[in-house]
């Protein structure tokens, strides 16, 4: 008997669906399910379209952090594949714990629609196993006032100027160095906080997928890669002045970058100018 779906494809349900806090925790997460694909899957084919396929849904995953709802035929064709094949690599992914579906049927006529994929956070793992416990007898010689002595004794070894440098450091606002200097120069005139620009290069990387796994060649090279997330993030700043409702800006971005990328990429023009 079939099961029956109980999930209403809706913004709710999709926001109660995602698995994390911000754009870069998914980020890091997926980067980590990559070298575990690496690892763990032998076949190289299989590898590259299972590292494709997590690529595809993370890159879908930014409005709703952690959830892409793409039915699997658009998957198929953007990975040029059969439907059957993308059943089965998600299977893979399912089977690995990187992903998990989820039916969904549609609010006007409750039939079923695209499935919410997923992408689940790192499992952390339990080594109460491992580390037995153990319990430790307290030193029979020592007594109340030795211990204070010593405590305050561990305290003191911290001098007081690195407690100053360390406060400081806690306030540095600085833009890290792998963001490009024109980015990081129009970035700033709009965002004072560099965790901000961070995030909005990050995206321009990101979307800037890989077009072949043996030599980790990319869509765009890095001059391109540059030019594109400059014209993505002037764009981006026109939609904001013209007061365009946005849930997540890292998310609306990263669909203005990923539209650019796909126009340009057949653009000879541009590929020949930069």
């Amino acid at each position: 008997m079939k099961k029956r779906i109980e999930l209403i494809a809706c913004v709710g349900n999709y926001k109660k669906l995602s698995s994390f806090s911000n754009v870069e925790e998914m980020n890091q997460t997926v980067r980590e399910y990559k070298d575990t694909i690496k690892r763990s899957v032998k076949r190289s084919d299989v590898q590259a379209r299972l590292i494709s396929l997590i690529e595809i849904l993370k890159r879908h995953s930014c409005k709703y952090v952690g959830v892409s709802f793409m039915c699997k035929n658009t998957i198929a064709d953007k990975l040029e594949v059969s439907y059957k094949t993308i059943q089965r690599l998600m299977k893979k992914l399912e089977d690995l714990g990187m992903i998990k579906q989820h039916e969904m049927k549609r609010h006007t006529d409750m039939n079923q629609t695209a499935n919410a994929i997923v992408i689940l956070p790192l499992k952390e793992e339990m080594t109460d196993k491992d580390t037995p416990l153990e319990i430790e007898k307290c030193p029979t010689k020592t007594t109340t006032n030795s211990l204070k002595q010593n405590i305050n004794n561990k305290r003191n070894d911290v001098p007081v100027s690195q407690n100053k440098v360390v406060k400081s450091f806690s306030k540095a606002n600085f833009i890290a160095h792998w963001v490009p200097e024109r980015f990081a120069d129009l970035t700033s005139c709009y965002y004072n906080e560099s965790q901000t620009i961070h995030e909005m290069w990050k995206v321009v990387k990101q979307c800037n997928r890989v077009v072949n796994y043996a030599t980790s060649e990319r869509a765009f090279t890095p001059q391109q890669e540059l030019n594109i997330g400059i014209r993505a993030f002037k764009e981006f700043v026109m939609k904001v002045k013209d007061n365009t409702k946005m849930q997540n800006k890292f998310g609306y971005f990263n669909g203005i970058v990923n539209n650019l990328m796909d126009k340009l990429y057949f653009d000879q023009d541009f590929l020949e100018s930069c």
